[in-house]
């Protein structure tokens, strides 16, 4: 179910539990910034999570609250698994759910790496 990306951070959310280690992810990166895992439920032959460590709903929150370390590492975390997954050719696709009207169903940042088939359109039509 899509969640309000304007309510606060509520630490009970499953990204926040995995971060906690009390539940299990099957990892692919990790720093002090961020955290990437393969998605329980993929929508593409390779669907990874990448999240930040720290408490952010939203990509406006962090890019409001978060302090430029964080985005930086955040980004930076994003463009390295890319390149580690050898996703740059043929390509990938990043995708940041904020709201309702895009369905974010975990109020906790995160941005989607889809890959490993044509992707077609940007969104349905």
């Amino acid at each position: 179910m899509p969640i309000d990306a304007t309510l606060p951070y509520d630490d009970s959310n499953i990204f926040a539990r995995i971060l906690r280690g009390e539940l299990p992810c099957q990892k692919v990166y990790e720093d002090e910034h961020a955290l990437a895992f393969h998605d329980i439920n993929p929508q593409a032959p390779l669907h990874i999570l990448v999240i930040p460590k720290a408490a952010y709903v939203s990509w406006d929150d962090f890019s409001e609250r978060g302090s430029a370390e964080e985005i930086a590492g955040f980004v930076r975390a994003v463009g390295k698994v890319a390149r580690d997954q050898g996703l740059v050719a043929p390509g990938y696709r990043l995708l940041a759910n904020v709201g309702f009207d895009s369905h974010q169903e975990v109020p906790h940042l995160h941005v989607h790496i889809f890959a490993g088939r044509p992707l077609g359109p940007m969104l349905a039509r």
